[in-house]
């Protein structure tokens, strides 16, 4: 399902367990998609929740950890798309790059900012 992260990817993003946000489902704090018997938070709700996490704790200074939203690789390159709490990453980076980091959507991973580029490597 694309934009949608599975449930235990959503859970590790947030620090908190299934069961927790099974719960937030049912009070209807959160609302997720089904398909089968799995569970899909939409990236735009994590990306929300995430904001709300953030905000009550400051970030190191040039890394900030996320989930990854979508990988788009064409020829030599690829484009991955990272929801950072209250911030949408993408990092243009080499295929083979992405290849070695087996980076998939729902993956967790971390956005290392630097003076000339963005690094992603794997949380």
């Amino acid at each position: 399902m694309e934009g949608h992260i599975r449930i235990g990817a959503a859970a590790s993003a947030l620090g908190v367990s299934i069961d927790t946000l099974r719960r937030w489902e049912r009070s209807g704090r959160i609302r997720f998609a089904r398909k089968g018997q799995q569970r899909y938070l939409d990236g735009e709700q994590l990306a929300e929740l995430l904001r709300e996490r953030v905000e009550r704790r400051p970030a190191p200074r040039n890394r900030i950890t996320g989930i990854v939203l979508s990988v788009r690789r064409d020829g030599q390159l690829a484009q991955v798309e990272l929801a950072c709490g209250s911030h949408r990453i993408v990092s243009l980076m080499s295929r083979r790059t992405v290849d070695q980091l087996n980076l998939k959507p729902g993956d967790s991973a971390t956005a290392i900012m630097k003076p000339s580029a963005i690094v992603v490597e794997r949380a």
